[in-house]
Parts: C-alpha cells; structure tokens; sequence
C-alpha cells in the first residue's frame, strides 16, 4: 500500500491550495480515505474523510465550508481543495486510508508520507 500526497506549498492567508493523494498497492474504490493534519506542538487531527464510493463527506467545524474533499476511483487518487486558508491551517497534511468509514485516527490503518502547508498572515 503507498499513498503519495503532493500539492503543499506557501500560501497567503485567503488564498487557496489543492492536495492530491495517488493511491496505489490496494483496490481503492474499496477503502475510504481521509486527510489528517498536524501542526508544530500539536495533536494530529482529521481534516476530511470520504467513503470509497465518494458519497459521504466528514468536515471539522474548524475547516467546514471552506475545504472540499473528492475522489476519482478510476485514478486512485483522493483530493482536497482547500480555499480561503487560515494562518492556523498551517500543518503537515497527510492522506490516509480507513478501514472503516469513520474519520478518526484510530481506525486509520496506512497512512502516507506528508505534504507541508504553509499558510503566512
């Protein structure tokens, strides 16, 4: 299983990023998959999660409305559209697959190397 997570990068507050997850290893129209986050000095925490068919959706109070994630099975691959970004969504982001379709860390089971998203006031 690999889960390789490109499209980090600097970005002004309010400006937007997209993040994308190339998934291979596993038959991924089976699995859903999420992205977490962590920031410097704190708890890794689940951002969006999505079910392997891409009809339920999770989102945090703190990023609801504003981060948008979709998965394209025929490409294996899981994105989130992240706009109007905050100082504090500043993290390390990593996608991640759940052995079910809860979004939380516990019942993540391969996580993939991170992407930095660095958000400047």
């Amino acid at each position: 299983v690999q889960l390789q997570a490109s499209g980090g990068g600097l970005v002004q507050s309010g400006g937007s990023l997209r993040l994308s997850c190339a998934a291979s290893g596993f038959t991924f129209g089976n699995y859903a998959t999420g992205w977490f986050r962590q920031a410097p000095g704190k708890e890794r925490e689940g951002v969006s999660c999505i079910s392997s068919n891409g009809t339920g959706t999770y989102y945090p109070d703190s990023v609801k409305g504003r981060f948008t994630i979709s998965r394209d099975n025929a490409k294996n691959t899981v994105y989130l559209q992240m706009n109007s970004l905050k100082p504090e969504d500043t993290a390390v982001y990593y996608c991640a697959r759940l052995f079910i379709h809860y979004c939380n860390i516990p019942n993540v089971d391969y996580w993939g190397k991170g992407t930095l998203v660095t958000v400047s006031s």
